[in-house]
């Protein structure tokens, strides 16, 4: 492409220059012989008012000498009545062109040995006509020319050398944006994620850059997305996981027990390793037009669940809020997903016995959740906020709390940790209803004056 450029420009600029060049140089080879034969016409002419008033000879001479030069210049005076024809200087032109010139009458030109001759004719006091005849060397008529004909063709020699420079300056122009974004492609293929495009060059080249590196973000984040999703699918398994886990310390001891505990065990550390293997994973976002659901009887509902689980471990439950229907715009499957995350944490990290409650507070704007326990509380928030940021033991990846944050932030809400009222740990999810950014209230106020606690389930 650079080098077609190139090619183009040197042709076009070659047909302008030869278009402008050669008929330049015509104009200035016939005007030096325009010039050249004005100069003869004005030498002739300084002989004509001495041939009016005298033909003598040495009189004539001596005019021929001042007013050119006796070896460039001649004159011819025909015979006449009682005199002979007289030829000063030396004769170049033939008889029969001089004869033609006195016939016509007017001044002609005629090719000659070394170049040409101005005959000129002229009337004298006798009525006769003689001719002025003036020698115009070839030198003379092309004095000049040649010089101007060299700066012509080397102006046209630069103006080729010129295009030739601009047109590369343009091809490199064009050619290493298109360079960039096939090797830009090329990386992306190779599955360097990180490979963009600098936005620059022709306007095409520039749109066809932008168009890449928007792709390139695209697949980032539906790689992303893709392994989020399985990081949160594999997270969601460890709800069934903990049931299983909690049911097998109640078959007691034997071969049969202790297999089961091992294979429960062992799924819950690959489930985990799947976990961190995608734990760099950007958030996804919730895609819009969500249905929504009831939090108050997801919150039911998933506290049936886990009120068995609480009753074997001597854990007092309550639960508040859930008296009448609270619409979210959360998917059912995402909302119960973040509760099985907090309320499974309650389980793994606080010692049995420990109780817990879940409170839904509804308001013009906002809905927030908030599960709280009695354990011993989360030492380090910011980082169990962090994404894959957990204690790093077994059945830790950090990611259930993430999954509460991405759920909160979906809506234009935040999720924040801090400490309960039972004297462990409370997360409050804000969950907003109108997408705005949420209101910063305390969540000890007045909202806190609504709860109330039930009995077990």
């Amino acid at each position: 492409m650079r080098w077609a450029l190139v090619k183009v420009c040197v042709a076009v600029t070659t047909m302008v220059v030869v278009a402008f060049a050669v008929p330049l140089g015509l104009v200035i080879k016939e005007m030096a012989r325009d010039r050249a034969f004005s100069n003869a016409e004005r030498e002739a002419a300084a002989v004509a008012p001495a041939l009016s008033i005298t033909t003598d000879r040495d009189q004539l001479e001596r005019v021929v000498v001042s007013a050119g030069s006796d070896d460039g210049m001649a004159v011819h005076i025909p015979a006449s009545d009682g005199t002979k024809a007289v030829d000063i200087g030396r004769q170049r032109a033939a008889a029969k062109d001089i004869a033609a010139t006195r016939g016509l009458g007017r001044a002609s030109t005629t090719e000659v040995p070394g170049g040409s001759t101005l005959l000129q004719p002229t009337a004298l006091s006798s009525g006769e006509i003689a001719v002025v005849e003036v020698y115009v060397p070839e030198s003379e008529v092309s004095n000049g020319v040649g010089t101007a004909w060299a700066v012509l063709a080397a102006v046209g020699v630069a103006l080729v050398v010129g295009s030739v420079a601009v047109a590369d300056r343009l091809g490199v122009r064009m050619v290493q944006p298109a360079q960039r974004l096939v090797e830009g492609a090329h990386e992306l293929g190779e599955g360097k994620l990180g490979a963009r495009v600098p936005e620059e060059g022709p306007t095409e080249l520039r749109l066809a850059a932008v168009a890449f590196n928007s792709m390139a973000d695209q697949v980032v984040q539906l790689l992303a997305n893709e392994r989020e999703l399985a990081a949160d699918l594999s997270h969601r398994l460890r709800t069934p996981l903990t049931v299983l886990r909690l049911n097998t310390a109640s078959l007691g001891d034997g071969p049969a027990a202790e297999q089961t505990r091992a294979a429960v065990a062992q799924l819950e550390r690959e489930v985990d390793t799947i976990i961190r293997t995608a734990r760099e994973a950007k958030p996804q976002t919730v895609a819009l037009g969500v249905a929504g659901c009831d939090a108050s009887e997801v919150v039911r509902e998933r506290m049936d669940f886990w009120s068995a689980l609480a009753e074997d471990e001597g854990r007092e439950v309550r639960v508040a809020g859930v008296e009448r229907p609270v619409r979210i715009p959360v998917a059912r499957a995402d909302l119960v997903a973040a509760l099985d995350a907090l309320l499974g944490n309650v389980f793994r990290h606080t010692p049995e016995g420990t109780a817990f409650a879940v409170d839904v507070h509804n308001s013009d704007d906002a809905v927030i959740v908030l599960v709280s326990d009695a354990g011993p509380g989360i030492v380090d928030p910011d980082s169990a906020m962090a994404r894959g940021r957990g204690s790093g033991s077994d059945g830790s990846t950090g990611l259930g709390l993430d999954i509460v944050r991405r759920l909160a932030e979906s809506t234009g809400g935040d999720v924040r940790l801090g400490s309960s009222v039972l004297g462990g740990t409370e997360v409050r999810i804000w969950i907003q209803l109108d997408g705005r950014a949420p209101v910063r209230r305390g969540h000890r106020g007045t909202v806190r004056r609504r709860r109330r606690s039930v009995g077990a389930s």
